[in-house]
């Protein structure tokens, strides 16, 4: 034990030691642990004894650690001492289970403070008609964590001190329901906000999904005006290739007995009588005809050209046309078919 302390008898009659703050890391590596970080369990044991571990938090929740370091030499406090409790000093408890009802008890105090200040944030989000931020969201759902977890860490401590190790401190038992219903009161509490900001958090969530439904609505909507003028475009197109096929076709016709007339009407060949020029111009004339346009298919296609060349003719129409003058233009207005 470090050579500051002094010793005193407690009015349960048991010896403890009345010290000076001992350092955290101190008492930490006196039972064989590391001095830092601080380990996230509040009651640690060791070869050099037990050290017992709470924290007070700050407006911004920066903890301050205290505790008791209990060992066979004695008691030894950790860190600066609590302000005296209602609790301890009407039960007129003093030495180490003073300065540890006062610990508890301040912790207590601290935490709801914590709590109902951020109760006081949520209830002012809750009242802006615009709702909450994700980093507000974020921020609040932080503090309320780190909060919970020292309220975790104090009913364990509690726990801890309800067994064995409360022994060590007199006339704790006294006092200790009162603690404990303090405590499950700060538990309630911390179970009420979390609940608030659960349900602050699943309106922001019910708002996002709506968001994003409405989003998929436009979306789906974009897609099938896509994909209509995709069908558009394709009525066009196939209107065009039909158009194109019955040209071939007609060029065919015509293509051989031009080509004939051609080479006939050359002056090598001015030795074929005259007859017979006009004979095969008739029959080259005739025969492509007959066999093109005598096809079922070919005779198909002439029949429904009249409704193809409308199909058509509605698909150009439908096709949106963009200016250069409308290309700055936002893209729904540029997605709108222009009048005619």
């Amino acid at each position: 034990m470090p050579s500051r302390s002094r010793t005193s008898t407690s009015s349960g009659g048991i010896s403890t030691t009345a010290t000076d703050a001992v350092p955290v890391s101190e008492a930490l590596e006196g039972i064989g642990l590391p001095g830092s970080p601080i380990p996230r369990r509040p009651v640690l044991h060791g070869a050099g004894g037990t050290v017992v571990l709470v924290a007070t938090l700050d407006p911004q929740g920066a903890p301050t650690y205290h505790g008791v370091w209990l060992s066979r030499g004695g008691t030894q406090w950790l860190g600066p001492r609590a302000p005296p409790s209602l609790l301890a000093t009407a039960h007129r408890l003093d030495g180490a289970t003073g300065d540890l009802v006062n610990l508890l008890q301040g912790a207590v105090r601290n935490y709801l403070e914590r709590l109902e200040s951020l109760a006081e944030r949520l209830d002012a989000v809750e009242a802006r008609p615009d709702g909450a931020t994700l980093p507000e969201l974020a921020a609040l759902h932080r503090s309320f964590r780190t909060v919970r977890e020292h309220v975790g860490r104090l009913t364990v401590t509690a726990a801890e001190l309800e067994g064995p190790m409360g022994e060590r401190f007199p006339r704790l038992a006294e006092v200790f329901p009162l603690l404990q219903s303090e405590l499950s009161h700060l538990e309630d509490f911390s179970a009420w906000v979390g609940q608030g900001l659960r349900d602050l958090l699943a309106l922001r969530q019910a708002a996002e999904s709506n968001r994003l439904a409405v989003a998929t609505n436009r979306l789906a909507e974009v897609s099938n005006q896509i994909a209509a003028y995709a069908n558009t475009s394709n009525i066009r197109m196939l209107g065009v290739a039909y158009i194109a096929l019955l040209l071939g076709l007609v060029s065919a016709v015509v293509l051989i007995p031009n080509t004939a007339a051609t080479i006939l009407g050359m002056p090598s060949a001015a030795w074929v009588p005259g007859l017979w020029v006009d004979v095969i111009l008739v029959v080259l004339a005739v025969i492509p005809i007959a066999l093109v346009f005598s096809r079922p298919w070919v005779r198909r296609m002439l029949a429904s050209f009249t409704e193809s060349e409308v199909r058509t003719s509605e698909g150009i129409s439908d096709i949106p046309e963009v200016d250069p003058a409308d290309v700055n233009r936002p893209r729904e207005e540029r997605l709108l078919a222009r009048p005619p």
